[in-house]
């Protein structure tokens, strides 16, 4: 990850080996372990429509997921908070997410970071399988 700054609302992040559809080729970079940033030009409706074009979904979960790192420095508290919503997005069997928002305040002097993102799964077929 270049800096904290990469995680942005509407931020996409894929994990590394997620099977695509072989005329989809999207630009990545390194994030967080094996989870890649996509630095592709698509925004997420656009993905989902050129995965529909291809018989393939980037599905949605409802229920917005949160993780939290205190740190005084912001990168590493990022990257914290980061991992932790991974962690949770790996437990729903989702190999995507989509960063909703980020947000950086102070607790009794103490600064962090808290994250926001929702699940999504691509994969081939209508039916949501998981990973």
């Amino acid at each position: 990850m270049k800096g904290a700054d990469v995680i942005t609302p509407g931020t996409i992040l894929i994990e590394k080996d997620t099977a695509l559809p072989p005329s989809l080729h999207l630009e990545e970079e390194s994030a967080t372990g094996s989870w890649r940033h996509l630095t592709s030009s698509f925004t997420f409706q656009e993905l989902e429509r050129v995965l529909a074009a291809t018989g393939w979904t980037f599905f949605y979960l409802a229920g917005r997921i949160t993780a939290t790192a205190f740190g005084f420095d912001r990168q590493k508290a990022s990257k914290k908070a980061l991992s932790r919503l991974i962690g949770r997005v790996k437990l729903l069997k989702c190999n995507c997410l989509e960063i909703d928002e980020v947000s950086i305040q102070v607790f009794w002097g103490i600064p962090y970071v808290s994250v926001s993102a929702h699940s999504r799964n691509i994969q081939k077929g209508v039916i949501f399988a998981g990973h």
